[in-house]
């Protein structure tokens, strides 16, 4: 009987040795953890209704200072005129939560905000709008009317006597006045006009119901 040459076992074949030798260790190039969003910001150091001096600034993180210094200081009226709410300035945790204990201080507390265009807020999200669904008594947000002439810079007015105010508002520079009573009028009377001559946003009205 023969045997098939298919059904013989196949022969096994000896290997060389693979001589392998690692080249060493090399970095990833992963980007490096981005500063979370939700981190703690700190105020500037100036006392509202106290420090005299013009105090200026070029730097985002500068301006979020002073910001949220005039924020958490306040203890009667907040007027923000902005183009579009800016992200990079107001839309954070330590912001919202500054304007929170504000607008809950007191019941005649009033938080105003006028934007050119809240499209980019709305569609985005943005922490102050947020707030402003929950607190709808004494924070209120308008849209400037297209027919009214806007004054070009963005600024913040704190009661009667602070402000910040940003010339340009596509850049980070501008100034910080904790003691200008004088400013602090002027600024004002300019957002007190604009807002009587405002109107509802239909965008902000449907995200804030």
């Amino acid at each position: 009987m023969s045997i098939d040459d298919s059904d013989r076992p196949m022969a096994v074949t000896n290997l060389a040795a693979i001589d392998f030798r690692s080249p060493g260790r090399f970095p990833v190039g992963n980007p490096q953890r981005q500063q979370s969003r939700t981190d703690e910001w700190q105020p500037a150091p100036f006392i509202l209704g106290v420090t005299p001096t013009t105090q200026p600034f070029d730097s985002p993180d500068a301006a979020r200072q002073h910001a949220l210094a005039l924020l958490v200081q306040a203890r009667r009226s907040l007027s923000l005129y902005s183009p579009d709410l800016e992200s990079w300035l107001y839309n954070h945790n330590s912001i919202q939560q500054a304007c929170t204990r504000f607008l809950l201080a007191h019941p005649r507390n009033r938080l105003r905000i006028l934007l050119g265009d809240s499209s980019r807020a709305v569609k985005q999200g943005h922490r102050l709008l947020t707030l402003a669904r929950r607190l709808t008594s004494n924070m209120q947000i308008r849209k400037l009317h297209p027919d009214y002439p806007a004054q070009a810079c963005a600024f913040l007015v704190a009661d009667d006597c602070g402000v910040l105010v940003r010339p340009e508002p596509a850049q980070f520079t501008g100034h910080a006045f904790y003691q200008d009573p004088g400013r602090a009028r002027q600024r004002q009377r300019q957002f007190d006009t604009a807002w009587d001559h405002s109107l509802p946003d239909p965008d902000l009205r449907s995200f804030l119901l």
